[in-house]
């Protein structure tokens, strides 16, 4: 004989409606059993400690001391704003620009290059050969090494231009490499929040600037920045597009369209996610998105490569140490763009780019690795 069932009900109220669910069906998640909570954090820490210390090996302890101590912020200098002495009151406390004084530094650049034997293959082209030169109207202000005085917040022009950006300053590293020439056409893949798109304008060398950023918020902060450095007029003239869309369509709408391409991709953002609990990746809610991330930056760094003319040049950046983000990601698109597309680059390792920055901006590598340079024959 079968047992009588005594079904239960209880009521969930609606705002329209009440509705009978049955006891037996719901389910309560035992949170504090089921899932120990770590912070974000710690969970970074502990994926780089196991990672980085194969990976980098004995670098790997002062390496991570940098990424827990105190970031340092340069002051890139605006150009377009006339607020008066400001290089003249950053030097008077101590600040020197990075640029002019170690790019200078020819046989610190040489001697790097001699002492590098990495491997060659058809796509590699001799570093000489290579070399990006140093834009002179860039100009990043930094403070002596082991000073961590702080940047006062930079003071608006009559127009209300601000004199200064703080960004770290390894920052301007990328665009520095990117070596854009007079009349280029630029395209800047994830520009948001605005530094590097803001350093490509110091150049003075745009012809036409493409900043692109997927994220809507992240795009009206870009237009924020861009207002508060750029006079009214030049925004007016038409030299920037900025657009919110996915950049990974670029590479098909703007096909051989742009002398230069920064593609600064989304990353781990290494220093970010062992720091800041806030919007941290390695939140679990974002273990996915994260376990994707070489994915969309090989999508993202292969649309670069389709938007880029014959003999224009390439620079792949990101905020990680994670070879797998970095090294293994221009190796496959490089890949896919020989096989899908019948594209092939030449590919210049920036390792010794670190080199030409040892004192001013000692753990410059730390905060954004220029992985790679890339070019597309003439």
């Amino acid at each position: 004989m079968a047992a009588s069932v005594l079904t239960r009900f209880c009521i969930n109220k609606s705002k329209d409606s009440i509705r009978f669910i049955q006891r037996r069906y719901r389910v309560k998640t035992k949170w504090a059993a089921t899932r120990p909570t770590f912070p974000a954090t710690e969970l970074a820490l502990h994926n780089f400690d196991t990672s980085y210390s194969i990976q980098l090996r004995d670098l790997w302890p002062s390496i991570r001391v940098a990424m827990l101590s105190e970031q340092k912020y340069g002051a890139l200098i605006n150009s377009f704003s006339s607020a008066p002495n400001v290089i003249t009151e950053l030097e008077a406390q101590g600040c020197k620009d990075f640029i002019s004084i170690d790019c200078t530094r020819n046989e610190v650049h040489q001697s790097s290059l001699d002492s590098m034997t990495p491997h060659r293959d058809s796509t590699e082209l001799d570093p000489a050969a290579l070399q990006p030169s140093m834009s002179p109207d860039i100009k990043c202000l930094v403070f002596p090494k082991g000073d961590i005085s702080r940047f006062n917040p930079a003071r608006p022009d009559s127009s209300g231009i601000l004199g200064y950006y703080l960004l770290d300053a390894a920052s301007v590293l990328p665009v520095l490499a990117l070596d854009v020439q007079p009349g280029h056409t630029v395209l800047d893949l994830c520009a948001a929040p605005g530094g590097k798109t803001l350093a490509l304008l110091q150049t003075h060398s745009v012809n036409h600037l493409w900043a692109n950023d997927l994220s809507g918020s992240r795009t009206m902060r870009l237009r924020r920045t861009l207002q508060s450095y750029l006079p009214k007029e030049f925004l007016e003239e038409n030299k920037i597009h900025i657009t919110s869309t996915d950049g990974r369509q670029l590479g098909m709408t703007e096909e051989k369209s742009f002398e230069r391409v920064l593609v600064d991709v989304p990353c781990t953002t290494d220093r970010h996610s062992a720091m800041v609990e806030e919007n941290n990746i390695f939140k679990r809610s974002r273990t996915k998105e994260r376990q994707k991330l070489p994915l969309l930056q090989t999508q993202l760094l292969l649309a670069g490569i389709q938007a880029t003319r014959r003999g224009g040049n390439i620079v792949y950046s990101t905020c990680s140490l994670s070879q797998l983000q970095n090294e293994c990601v221009v190796q496959q698109a490089i890949s896919l763009a020989q096989q899908e597309l019948g594209i092939t680059m030449q590919v210049q390792d920036l390792r010794w780019w670190w080199k030409l920055w040892p004192e001013a901006y000692p753990t410059a590598w730390m905060s954004v690795v220029c992985a790679a340079y890339l070019k597309s024959p003439a």
